[in-house]
């Protein structure tokens, strides 16, 4: 089991079929959703700020949730994939929603629906992006926004769906599963 700890008189609220790796750390004012995965190594530190996860969601091995004290909030809407080693810091991010290996959000950016953010891009303190697929650092828009842009997100999240199974289930046979 993660390690989840009480902080401030807040402990995190755990929606319904949830895996949680045995070594992600979950702390204080944070709100989960039903079905999602939150992977191996990663943090959600909601010790100054909330947290705010929407259903299935993935955050994925080494990502890293956090707020400045009183300045800025992390929101996530539905169908979002968060890569490996991504750093959230105070964003808002829509629904529908890939979140690149590597990228970094700082503090009150707003990621609208329908939008990627590419692996190892940097959306900064106060951007509103418009939907489309970001890349660079700073991140700069590189494809208009698209309903393509949107499932593709959507299918990414939906793969965590099969995954988040294997490990709730104890599946050992992953050749029988069709993603």
């Amino acid at each position: 089991m993660a390690i989840l700890k009480r902080l401030n008189g807040i402990e995190p609220k755990i929606g319904k079929n949830c895996f949680l790796a045995e070594n992600a750390v979950i702390v204080g004012d944070v709100t989960i959703g039903d079905d999602c995965s939150i992977w191996y190594g990663a943090v959600l530190r909601g010790d100054v700020n909330p947290i705010i996860i929407g259903n299935r969601v993935n955050i994925q091995d080494g990502a890293v949730l956090h707020t400045l004290h009183k300045k800025s909030v992390v929101e996530i809407g539905d169908d979002v994939s968060v890569g490996h080693n991504a750093i959230i810091h105070g964003a808002k991010v829509g629904s529908r929603v890939l979140v690149g290996m590597g990228a970094i959000l700082m503090d009150n950016a707003e990621i609208p629906d329908n939008t990627i953010v590419a692996a190892g891009a940097v959306v900064l303190s106060d951007a509103k992006l418009e939907p489309g697929i970001y890349a660079g650092i700073p991140a700069k828009k590189v494809k208009e926004g698209s309903d393509k842009i949107g499932e593709a997100a959507y299918k990414n999240a939906q793969g965590y769906m099969s995954y988040k199974e294997w490990f709730l289930n104890n599946y050992e046979d992953i050749d029988s599963f069709d993603i």
